[in-house]
């Protein structure tokens, strides 16, 4: 195992279930039925493929779902080599356990564990786990306050008492964990002969695992039944989508010297771009490109130049940077467009490498990513050789919230 400060973080997906309750339907179990028109799961997907701290992924389905999944998989966004799949068993509690086994050859520090059929967790409840993680928790779990009167009911069906909703919380998912700590609850719980669990905040509960809660969303909701998904459906199929556009430009001056570095890309020339850091004018422009989807300023309020530690630092750092701030509020980033404006030098024969730079530093394909450029017509600073600009746009898709 890692050690205790450094910090990895698992998600083991829940998706093994019959989901007898939502009815049987053509499209297959509920994690597979279409919301959207997408698979429920492949919404589910889309959130952790898109957290900046997923270092694994295992997804835990019914054996006889294969085909299934590979389709909602094709649908979610690409998760590379950080997804696998694992066959899950006859309960939940076997399933979780299949998932955790997959991830103890992975050295992770904590983990998630997601219903698959709970496809709007807002983000923001990802970052009270992390938070609650640093101020020390084994055990997280996101929970809203019930506000229900509660009653008891007897067994020919009518009220025995009410029961005081005082301290009463309603769990949700990702019950979240220091991972050694709940794979050795889970592995007892397995080995006592204990199969009745209903979630893995009581299997904590039940090995002496004090469990932390924090704030749940209250459109963070468990697609139980046929109307819920339903109602799924309608919410996504009739919203409008949160599209964003930022716009981003930055100069740098041009100095005697031996290259620039563009789109994170060193190209020999005869001068080079002064700044602070390495005065990558296309990194700096996309990062305020980035940044201003989610009004959270720009570059010079994140890396200000006159912070000694920014000197001569590589701009993907700042880049990478305004893509987390985007990740963590429920962005996906969808597009990256470049201008680059100079007279020299030659950018064509840069621009795949300069392409493929864009697409790994922000996680998405190169597809996404464009990288063009023009002279100035030898008109003004730049037409005189005595600058670069760069002028970027980013387009970004916000997850809406009920929280």
């Amino acid at each position: 195992m890692q050690a205790e400060n450094a910090f990895s973080c698992g998600v083991v997906i829940v998706a093994a279930g019959r989901g007898e309750r939502a009815g049987s339907h053509a499209e297959g179990p509920k994690q597979y039925r279409r919301i959207g028109g997408r698979p429920v799961i492949s919404h589910t997907l889309d959130l952790f493929v898109n957290w900046p701290h997923a270092r694994r992924i295992v997804v835990v389905i019914h054996p006889d779902d294969e085909a299934l999944f590979e389709t909602a998989r094709a649908a979610a966004l690409p998760a590379g080599d950080r997804l696998t799949v694992v066959h899950g068993g006859p309960t939940r509690q076997q399933s979780v356990l299949a998932g955790l086994d997959v991830l103890a050859a992975d050295a992770v520090s904590h983990v998630l564990i997601q219903d698959a059929v709970r496809p709007f967790v807002e983000p923001a409840i990802l970052e009270r786990t992390l938070t609650a993680f640093q101020h020390g928790a084994r055990a997280v779990l996101p929970a809203i306050a019930v506000a229900d009167t509660l009653k008891r009911a007897d067994a020919n069906g009518n009220v025995a008492e009410t029961v005081s909703r005082s301290g009463l919380f309603a769990a949700q998912t990702p019950q979240s964990f220091h991972f050694p700590t709940i794979l050795e609850a889970h592995r007892r719980a397995a080995a006592s002969g204990r199969t009745d669990f209903t979630d893995d905040a009581s299997i904590a509960e039940w090995a002496g695992v004090r469990v932390h809660l924090v704030e749940g969303g209250a459109g963070n909701v468990k697609l139980t039944l046929q109307k819920d998904i339903a109602m799924a459906d309608q919410r996504l199929s009739h919203g409008l989508p949160d599209v964003r556009t930022g716009n981003g430009y930055d100069v740098h001056q041009l100095v005697e010297g031996d290259g620039v570095t563009l789109c994170g890309l060193f190209i020999p020339h005869d001068q080079k771009l002064s700044g602070h850091s390495d005065a990558d004018v296309a990194l700096h422009a996309l990062t305020d490109a980035l940044l201003a989807t989610c009004g959270a300023g720009d570059i010079g309020d994140h890396f200000p130049p006159s912070d000694p530690q920014w000197k001569g630092a590589a701009s993907r750092i700042f880049l990478e940077h305004a893509a987390g701030i985007v990740r963590a509020r429920g962005g996906t980033i969808m597009n990256a467009d470049v201008s680059l404006i100079a007279e020299a030098p030659k950018v064509g024969p840069h621009r795949d490498a300069m392409r493929q730079n864009l697409a790994d530093f922000l996680g998405i394909s190169i597809d996404r990513c464009s990288v063009k450029a023009t002279t100035n017509e030898k008109i003004g600073f730049i037409g005189r050789r005595e600058g670069i600009a760069a002028i970027a746009t980013a387009t970004v898709v916000y997850r809406g919230t009920d929280a």
